[in-house]
């Protein structure tokens, strides 16, 4: 009961006392931070049924691009 009181403590010491430094190094642990995506350039494909289908005009609206052959 003392040993798991003891651990514990240490535990929670270590936690305080590692959280209190600056911003993570993020390149020792190689990763990178995130970076928010960029809007997609303007573009517009012809559909199968040959209408054009242009990107804006499926603003805020989630696009899934699919592209397959028909051959």
């Amino acid at each position: 009961m003392i040993k798991g009181l003891a651990i514990t403590g240490m535990a929670l010491a270590l936690l305080t006392v590692g959280s209190t430094g600056a911003a993570p190094d993020f390149a020792s642990f190689q990763v990178q931070p995130y970076q928010p995506p960029k809007p997609a350039p303007a573009f517009s494909l012809p559909s199968i049924d040959g209408r054009t289908v242009r990107l804006e005009d499926f603003r805020g609206k989630v696009v899934l691009l699919f592209f397959w052959a028909t051959w």
